[in-house]
């Protein structure tokens, strides 16, 4: 530990968040720069930070803010980018990121933050972690810039399981109704399933099947199934929940960074055109800033790993420290929401529904 958290009470009444310090593209001086600026904005939050101690231990010590709010676990090993799932599963006890999940599963922090290898960081994690129970693929909930008044929408899978099938996508419409919830503070979440058109007849056998159960779900646990949602749905008003297979949602994903990456560019460029159109850049400052922060990437920044017992927040690996700030700040939030309790207490319920052919019972009150 460091000798801040070692001789003080400093995590008592905080929640604590355990941090894989070695995942990122940026490496760990990234990452503590951006918890030192949660810590800094936020006085009831610290961290267990997973990584070589020799490595962090000096760059913790530069950040007056995480002074008594920083314990460093030692693990000697990285998971690279380019690490199989599965030799990391045979060989990664010593690494930062199986250090970071254990912290979840011993119940010493309450969730786990890496900017890894996401297929290892999800094998892991269900390794680790296991499934809640009835769930039967555990997704990605990335969060998605909209004009809706929770200003993002949720879309699910972002890329934990390239594979789908009826079951799991009316799972995951489940999963997400939860998390908009507990996460955006909606009381009856809409939902749409994400499909090339939105009449009834189009779609794979696999999506029509989806389409009837999660319709079958919407009453009984009290979301709004707005029926095939497509594309340019997604960052728009029809609905707050968008349900996909993961080879899909990761898809739109990367491809809606691409875009945004774009238009910033683009937009640096035409006002570089002139001297008029510098002097336009000026007096538009204000508004170009405000664009800039609505479809900027590194604000939306943290995929939770949902269906488990424990919260897991994959952070991009090529996030900034304003990326990772944001993906503690989203941690944070569902932690204090306590998420995976009211999430398993709804996949137990849809379960039970399932199972007993029951159609009309109530939700006894939770707020999942």
């Amino acid at each position: 530990m460091t000798a801040g958290m070692e001789n003080s009470n400093a995590g008592a009444g905080r929640t604590i968040i355990s941090i894989d310090a070695m995942g990122g593209d940026k490496g760990p001086a990234t990452v503590v720069a951006g918890i030192a600026h949660s810590a800094r904005k936020n006085p009831d939050i610290a961290f267990i930070l997973h990584g070589p101690r020799e490595t962090l231990e000096p760059l913790v010590a530069k950040r007056r803010h995480l002074a008594g709010r920083c314990e460093i676990r030692h693990a000697t090993d990285i998971v690279k980018m380019e690490d199989k799932p599965s030799h990391v599963l045979r060989n990664g006890r010593e690494t930062s990121m199986w250090s970071a999940l254990e912290s979840v599963r011993n119940g010493e922090a309450t969730v786990c933050v890496s900017c890894g290898n996401t297929g290892a960081l999800m094998l892991l994690s269900v390794v680790r972690l296991r499934k809640l129970t009835g769930i039967y693929r555990p997704a990605i909930a990335v969060l998605w810039p909209s004009n809706n008044p929770q200003r993002f929408n949720i879309m699910l899978d972002g890329g934990g399981d390239i594979r789908a099938d009826a079951k799991d996508l009316m799972q995951y419409a489940l999963m997400g109704t939860s998390y908009a919830r507990n996460g955006f503070g909606l009381s009856r979440p809409r939902v749409g399933l994400l499909n090339v058109g939105t009449e009834e007849h189009k779609g794979r056998a696999e999506l029509k099947e989806a389409h009837d159960l999660i319709a079958a779900n919407a009453a009984h646990s009290d979301f709004e199934f707005v029926g095939f949602v497509e594309g340019r749905d997604l960052p728009g008003t029809v609905c707050d929940v968008i349900v996909t297979d993961g080879f899909t949602g990761n898809v739109a994903l990367k491809t809606g960074e691409g875009i945004a990456g774009l238009i910033s560019e683009l937009l640096r460029e035409a006002f570089r055109y002139s001297p008029l159109s510098r002097l336009a850049s000026v007096l538009a400052y204000t508004s170009l800033r405000r664009l800039q922060k609505r479809i900027d990437p590194r604000r939306a920044n943290g995929g939770v790993f949902l269906g488990l017992n424990g919260t897991v927040v994959k952070s991009h690996g090529a996030a900034d420290s304003t990326g990772v700030s944001a993906a503690v700040k989203l941690a944070f939030e569902l932690a204090q929401s306590g998420f995976t309790q009211k999430l398993a207490a709804r996949v137990a319920s849809a379960t039970m529904l399932d199972q007993d052919g029951a159609t009309d019972n109530s939700d006894n009150g939770d707020t999942a």
